[in-house]
């Protein structure tokens, strides 16, 4: 482009229009009647009563501002969670959190870390503030401490680790977590993306808390989207040290989570039956169809968070891409995961029974007929 050619518009600054936007799995079909939408980690419980209730409460208020800093939000995060609720920022999903904190740490010159199948989000937060994205090879679709830790530069300035990760379902534990962090600068921030921690049952896990209480340098961001059920109404929030706390809250908008989403996020946390059951049906279902597709020739990687991700063979009539035109055509949605380097396999969102079911059956007929 010419000067003069950037004179007739406004340009966007270096580096943005190079930006892949995130593209989210796709919500329906045409053609069936009923949709099985298993493409976005949504937990097939949907929200608890108590947080609709609430929602619904707030709605002789929409004519009033908010509370700026989400505080009976932070106050609930922090009784449920045993946290100093000064050191939580909410945030519209945790999405706006990744940002916000790329927003305060990263510039052109620096660079941010992520691995190889890790949240899209990472890299367009990163580039969206002129960083350098660095991508880390993963190890059997899991983060590679030594990987990570080898990539590390003097530029280097944020590391991404999600944990669980999207879209493998895979894990670092806790004495990996404390190992990678101890081999970090002071002066990188680590932040730990535990977007899907609720549903971790392995008894080596950490979402990373007990090191941001210990040091300087550690995040740990979570949302209300996944198990909470409330993805419509984008709340998320984070746990960090004060002096990165007080840098996010100086730059995030003064009234960036709703009051109808504070309400729900605070009733959504009090009711633990209904979290308690989400985690049990989850559990059974992540092993029942691990072994039911292994029965039908087809391979997943170990998961624990809400989902798995289910590989296909590349070869012509068995590929991931028809295999999903297969599902789609009766009514069932997974996500495809080409974008994370992914072509192969697809991730399928642990639904009701009955969806679980029928995704297990329409694979069967689809590997069937192939294989005739």
């Amino acid at each position: 482009m010419t000067a003069s050619e950037q004179r007739l518009r406004p340009v966007p600054r270096p580096g943005i229009l190079d930006i892949e936007p995130y593209v989210p799995g796709k919500s329906g079909a045409s053609g069936p009647n009923r949709i099985f939408k298993l493409s976005s980690n949504e937990t097939p419980f949907g929200p608890s009563p108590r947080a609709v209730e609430a929602y619904v409460r707030t709605g002789e208020k929409l004519a009033l501002y908010p509370e700026g800093s989400s505080r009976a939000l932070r106050e609930a995060i922090g009784a449920a969670n045993g946290l100093d609720p000064e050191r939580v920022v909410c945030g519209a999903g945790s999405d706006e959190i990744l940002n916000l904190l790329a927003h305060a740490f990263l510039g052109p010159g620096d660079e941010g870390i992520f691995t190889e199948h890790g949240f899209l989000v990472y890299k367009i937060a990163i580039m969206g503030r002129g960083a350098t994205p660095v991508v880390v090879p993963e190890t059997g679709y899991t983060a590679d401490v030594d990987a990570i830790l080898a990539n590390v530069t003097e530029r280097t300035k944020i590391v991404f680790v999600a944990n669980p990760n999207n879209p493998t379902g895979t894990y670092l534990p806790a004495a990996d977590i404390r190992r990678l962090h101890a081999g970090l600068r002071p002066d990188i921030l680590l932040v730990i993306d535990a977007a899907y921690s609720e549903y971790v049952v392995k008894e080596d896990y950490t979402d990373g808390r007990e090191l941001v209480e210990d040091f300087e340098n550690v995040v740990v961001t979570h949302t209300f989207s996944k198990i909470y059920g409330l993805a419509n109404l984008r709340l998320g929030w984070m746990y960090g040290p004060t002096a990165v706390v007080d840098a996010v809250n100086r730059i995030r908008g003064p009234f960036n989570v709703s009051g109808p989403a504070v309400a729900a996020g605070v009733a959504a946390l009090d009711d633990r039956a209904h979290i308690a059951m989400s985690v049990a049906h989850n559990e059974t279902w992540l092993d029942r169809l691990a072994l039911e597709f292994s029965r039908i020739g087809l391979h997943t990687t170990p998961s624990v968070a809400n989902f798995i991700l289910i590989h296909f063979p590349d070869e012509a009539g068995k590929t991931a891409a028809e295999a999903d035109d297969y599902l789609s055509a009766r009514g069932i949605i997974l996500r495809r995961v080409t974008s994370y380097g992914l072509p192969n396999a697809l991730r399928m969102t642990i639904g009701s029974d009955e969806a679980n079911r029928l995704v297990v059956a329409a694979l069967s007929e689809f590997v069937g007929a192939k294989r005739g």
